[in-house]
């Protein structure tokens, strides 16, 4: 059997390189090239070493995971403990999701009984499973782990962001209180240009029951400045003198106006801290705030100030 060298290094230099930039990545540092490309050839040097029989003592799994260990302080240095403990985390991390995603897709597109009993060898009362990969196979399908891995690590990053904004509401009027899950938006900065009260978006879907039919449809539809009219000729609704509308300007859209409720307070719960105040306005959206329905209004910043 013929090996070439110099393409197992440049292959393992590429591999290491993907795995460490990688790594940087979820760990949301910005290593400088150099380091990168240093950890990714010693880790290279490492693997060619295979080839020599006398160096076998090399490869028990201690020195392993010492090399491994060079490569990540080579990579990204030692400024503490904790930081270069989750250094080694992330970056065996992306390693088992790589070599899972090359197997994977290996025993996937693997074609009947007989090509997985080629790759099975029996001797001594054990099973060895013997693996043939080409580089672009090798390529491929470590890019596609990475891929899955990345887009799997940016949703789990962006649902931890919004669940430490998260926070529990109550709105009091009256005798009546409407409870739901609120996001606290430092970019929801809508305020009544009138009398300057910041205005709480929640879902209308809350107030089914408490509001007229037609309005909620008037919500979902957008046509809430044809209520106008009605909010004179339907004097029997007794939260006639709560009822406002707040003009704001929507994303790509021109200038609407927003139904919203003068309540007698909110109150804001979040990581054991309590917010009441009556200063607010609850603006009602037609549609879903989330997607996933993890909140149904949106907190103004202002109401979560000390």
């Amino acid at each position: 059997m013929t090996v070439y060298v110099d393409i197992l290094f440049l292959r393992e230099l590429l591999v290491d390189g993907a795995v460490l930039l990688t790594t940087a990545w979820v760990r949301h540092t910005k290593p400088r090239p150099w380091r990168i490309l240093g950890a990714s050839a010693f880790g290279a040097c490492y693997v060619v070493l295979m080839l020599y029989p006398q160096l076998s003592f090399l490869f028990t799994l201690v020195v392993k995971v010492l090399f491994s260990f060079v490569m990540v302080w080579i990579a990204f240095g030692f400024s503490s403990l904790q930081h270069y403990i989750r250094n080694i985390a992330a970056f065996y991390s992306v390693n088992f999701v790589a070599a899972g995603a090359v197997l994977g897709l290996y025993y996937l597109f693997m074609q009947g009984s007989g090509a997985m009993w080629k790759t099975l060898t029996i001797a001594g009362g054990s099973i060895q499973a013997e693996i043939k990969l080409s580089i672009f196979y090798l390529a491929a399908a470590f890019a596609i782990g990475l891929y899955v891995y990345r887009a799997v690590m940016t949703g789990r990053r962006e649902r931890e962001l919004v669940r430490n904004h998260m926070a529990e509401v109550k709105v009091t009027i009256g005798d009546k209180t409407y409870a739901c899950t609120g996001l606290i938006d430092t970019g929801n900065q809508l305020y009544d240009p009138l009398t300057r009260i910041p205005v709480m978006v929640m879902e209308v879907s809350r107030w089914e029951g408490a509001l007229p039919d037609s309005w909620i449809k008037s919500v979902r539809e957008g046509g809430v400045d044809r209520l106008i009219a009605d909010m004179d000729a339907d004097s029997s609704f007794e939260w006639q003198d709560r009822l406002r509308l707040v003009p704001f300007r929507g994303v790509n859209r021109g200038s609407q106006f927003m139904l919203a409720l003068k309540p007698d307070s909110v109150e804001v719960a979040r990581e054991g801290q309590v917010f009441e105040t009556s200063r607010v306005l609850i603006g009602f959206d037609g549609g879903k705030l989330a997607a996933d329905g993890a909140y149904q209004a949106i907190i103004h910043p202002a109401m979560v100030q000390t």
